[in-house]
């Protein structure tokens, strides 16, 4: 009798698959497909049907694209490949060539931990074209000041620094803006969930204190030496006049990502 309940106790303690939850970015090793599954996974869908779901990957990831935000490898599974999940890498790897050849944009994993990807547009000025870095719409001239300030101040800047400087412009932190709204929004705010800017609180200060820094997707985007040379128009100087800066971006230039 004793052993019986013993035996019994040692099943109860065993956990049940049904009590594992997973995440779509943590997972489970046992649930990773075999070779033999993955090979008849292939099998089972059409190019047809493939084809179909590079078109959709690639529209979602567009219309995701179209407000900044980076894009989660668990959100595009989950709304939109969902059982061709098998078939990711094939289906991610189409896209971002259907990116390429027909967008002219690059499709770029900003970060490997979690996969997150955003669009960044690659394409450059064409032989003899004027170098102009005067953004399109007024937010994105906005974050063209702020960039070039983090950038020419070393890298990191304090936010106090930022506001003084748009005050300039007649930008000011608490003032709803009639072209940006809510500007403390949106540069705190929108501009980091944009991957644009990193908004860093700067340890033991006291009142609290935050810092600015170039964020993944500026990174990408941004030219710092075509930045450079814009500067350098500006104050009618040539971009080697700032050594430091003209360094870093002649490195970034020979090293392209």
């Amino acid at each position: 009798m004793s052993q019986r309940s013993a035996g019994s106790g040692a099943r109860r303690s065993r956990p049940g698959r049904s009590q594992v939850i997973l995440d779509d970015d943590e997972p489970d090793v046992s649930s990773q497909p075999s070779s033999s599954q993955v090979q008849r996974a292939r099998c089972s869908f059409t190019p047809q049907q493939i084809e179909q779901k590079v078109a959709e990957v690639v529209q979602f990831i567009l219309i995701k694209d179209q407000k900044k935000i980076p894009i989660r490898r668990a959100d595009v599974v989950k709304h939109v490949v969902k059982e061709y999940k098998g078939q990711y890498p094939g289906i991610i790897r189409r896209a971002g060539q259907t990116f390429e050849q027909v967008f002219g944009l690059n499709l770029v994993e900003i970060d490997s931990k979690n996969h997150v990807y955003i669009l960044v547009n690659k394409l450059h000025p064409l032989p003899g074209e004027p170098i102009s870095m005067c953004p399109g719409s007024p937010k994105t001239g906005l974050l063209f000041v702020i960039l070039s300030l983090i950038f020419m101040k070393g890298g990191t800047v304090k936010e106090i620094l930022v506001w003084n400087t748009l005050k300039k412009l007649r930008v000011y932190e608490g003032v709803k803006h009639e072209e940006f709204g809510d500007v403390k929004k949106l540069v705190t705010d929108v501009f980091v969930r944009q991957k644009y800017l990193e908004y860093v609180r700067i340890p033991h200060t006291e009142p609290l204190e935050h810092e600015f820094r170039w964020g993944a997707r500026a990174e990408q985007e941004v030219s710092k030496m075509k930045l450079l040379q814009f500067i350098g128009e500006l104050h009618n100087e040539e971009p080697q006049t700032w050594t430091q800066q003209y360094r870093e971006a002649a490195s970034v230039e020979s090293n392209p990502r």
